[in-house]
């Protein structure tokens, strides 16, 4: 329970400061400074839970992680679903937190805003951009946590924070990046309206590409020593 319960509360942090820092800073295609801080706070959201819990569940808090790590053969089917329970309650909870931060605003400035994933440029594009931003993220997760690639693993959560920076740079202009599904679920269930309507893209997209990430790593992982 205890892997669980970690699992919940490092998607929560990575939710709550991630679509935080996009709600905060007014990230939008147009805001280029708001476009780098929030990459950077999903980025460095994911070091710091990687070296706070990753000794306890191997800090996935992301459903398309969990599934890779699964069909790489590294867990079971039970722990693979309550890991994916778990941090879906922990994004919810976390969009919870933020939306009712949002709500009493005093400023008034931002009333509905979560940090919420959609589609921009059409379902097809979001669904292109989610496989295939998963896919390379995920495969940085299994290269870099794998016990068969030498020493890497020794820093595997700032090589793959760093990726996720990566990744927002590139996807936030068109999706707002999730490759997470469960990150995108809790704020979709507050925000509603488009967010909500696009909601399994970004469920779909990620765990698509979550499993090719999964195929691409049994092909090039090097052998047992």
């Amino acid at each position: 329970m205890k892997k669980y319960l970690a699992e919940l509360v490092g998607t929560f942090v990575l939710t709550f400061l991630g679509c935080g820092a996009a709600v905060a800073l007014g990230c939008d295609a147009g805001n280029t400074a708001a476009i780098v801080g929030t990459a950077f706070a999903f980025g460095l959201a994911v070091v710091a839970m990687a070296y706070t819990i990753g000794g306890i569940s191997g800090c996935h808090i992301n459903p398309a992680i969990t599934l890779g790590v699964f069909l790489s053969g590294r867990m079971d089917a039970k722990d693979c679903a309550m890991y994916i329970v778990f941090q879906v309650i922990g994004a919810i909870i976390a969009a919870a937190v933020l939306a009712g931060i949002v709500a009493t605003d005093p400023s008034a400035v931002i009333t509905t805003a979560t940090g919420a994933n959609a589609c921009t440029y059409g379902t097809v594009n979001g669904l292109i951009v989610e496989i295939v931003l998963t896919m390379l993220f995920v495969l940085v997760v299994l290269g870099a946590t794998a016990k068969t690639n030498g020493a890497t693993n020794n820093f595997a959560g700032l090589a793959i924070g760093l990726s996720l920076i990566l990744i927002h740079l590139v996807g936030i202009h068109f999706t707002g990046t999730s490759v997470n599904p469960a990150r995108s679920i809790g704020p979709a269930l507050f925000q509603g309206g488009k967010a909500l309507a696009d909601l399994w893209v970004f469920i779909v997209g990620p765990l698509v590409g979550g499993a090719l990430a999964a195929c691409i790593w049994k092909i090039i992982e090097p052998a047992e020593k």
